[in-house]
């Protein structure tokens, strides 16, 4: 006699979802005067609630770091190379 096959799971994906884009590059040191991080340019509200963001949104903040850079003074840049 054969085992009973396992059950199917309902319609949808399979397995751990996808992951979610991160500008993180695990240098998290925040600027006291900016506010922002030194390694990815957030804001920390931004990093606390990146998981709760829509896909959208973080898109939308992922294409305004490069700028956000120049709120930092370069001195304090150069200490991470």
């Amino acid at each position: 006699m054969s085992e009973p096959a396992a059950p199917k799971p309902p319609n949808g994906p399979t397995g751990p979802p996808p992951a979610i884009k991160t500008p993180c590059v695990k240098v998290c040191v925040v600027d006291g005067e900016s506010g922002l991080c030194m390694g990815c340019y957030r804001q920390l509200s931004e990093v606390a609630g990146w998981t709760k963001l829509t896909e959208a949104d973080r898109a939308r903040i992922m294409a305004e770091l490069p700028s956000r850079r120049s709120r930092i003074r370069p001195e304090k840049l150069a200490m991470f190379g």
